[in-house]
């Protein structure tokens, strides 16, 4: 009895993440007790309470008791990776989703929200927005992994053994941007050009959707308390932006000269194509959310977090 008088407790599965460290803050100020989770502990991570757990490798029995311990009713994946390997990308996207979603069907009732992304569609031709309605058909490990998680999640919504909600997001910038990610190196190139060393970066003739980490953990939260179940979401800006506007405007933001980076043409290298621009209509009309973080503040963020600012 005592246990059904406690406060709602949310786990965020990579935890440590840059989008889930901001879905820990998210859930937090909406007023659930959070559990991060993650392989691995980081400083960070001291802000909730945290649990060290590789759920790809963890018996559903055993990471089902840790959830129920903690009294959680929503779970968020923010797990996942670019890797290079196919072997990865499948224990990343693959078995973890099949070994939580074993683990899920052990707790009736616990909402499920799975950070996808909208490189599951593949590549779309230039100035297409993505919708929900494009058929996927992706062309890389870590797409194909990815939509093959989303996949097992909608089969088992669809069966009734899990309530789950699946966002594809777009690629993400912000605070604590990864540094596996094009952005990410670019501020470590220019934290090097503050330093007196000109750089010379390649950019792409593409032109991408990015979302702000912060924006999108508030679209996790509204997915969390949504009637949205069994439906995939796309979340990004709903705006292409050229890959050089956003170097130009993490240059500025940086304090550096226009003559300190030197930019070079470089061929489309991504996870899905040169253009990504998402469609966002749905996000707004089923889960009440639009994202509120201009470019600028992004970028700035981004920039300060790596500098040890914020």
């Amino acid at each position: 009895m005592g246990a059904l008088n406690r406060t709602p407790a949310a786990a965020v599965l990579g935890a440590t993440g840059c989008v889930g460290r901001q879905v820990c803050s998210a859930l937090s100020l909406r007023g659930y007790d959070v559990l991060g989770v993650a392989r691995r502990h980081a400083p960070h991570a001291d802000a909730h309470k945290f649990a060290a757990v590789d759920v790809a490798a963890t018996e559903p029995e055993r990471f089902a008791e840790v959830l129920q311990a903690a009294n959680v009713r929503v779970v968020v994946n923010a797990t996942g990776g670019w890797h290079t390997s196919e072997a990865d990308n499948e224990y990343s996207h693959v078995r973890l989703v099949d070994r939580l979603l074993q683990t899920l069907a052990l707790l009736p009732g616990v909402r499920l929200v799975q950070v996808g992304t909208i490189h599951e569609y593949g590549p779309v031709e230039e100035g297409r927005p993505i919708d929900e309605a494009v058929v996927p058909a992706p062309v890389t490990p870590y797409a194909r992994t990815k939509l093959a998680g989303t996949r097992a999640i909608l089969d088992a919504t669809a069966a009734g053994s899990v309530d789950a909600v699946v966002l594809r997001a777009v690629n993400v910038f912000g605070p604590y941007t990864t540094r596996a990610s094009f952005l990410g190196s670019v501020v470590d190139k220019l934290r090097e050009a503050r330093e007196g060393s000109p750089v010379v970066l390649s950019v792409a003739d593409a032109r991408r959707d990015f979302v702000d980490a912060r924006d999108l953990a508030e679209a996790v939260v509204a997915a969390a308390e949504a009637p949205a179940t069994g439906r995939v979401v796309n979340i990004g800006s709903g705006v292409a932006t050229s890959i050089g506007a956003l170097v130009s405007a993490l240059v500025s933001v940086a304090g550096l000269p226009p003559e300190a980076v030197e930019l070079e043409r470089a061929e489309v290298r991504s996870k899905g194509g040169g253009w990504t621009q998402a469609d966002i209509r749905l996000a707004a009309r089923l889960l009440g959310w639009r994202p509120r973080t201009c470019l600028e503040d992004s970028m700035r963020a981004m920039w300060n977090t790596a500098e040890g600012a914020c």
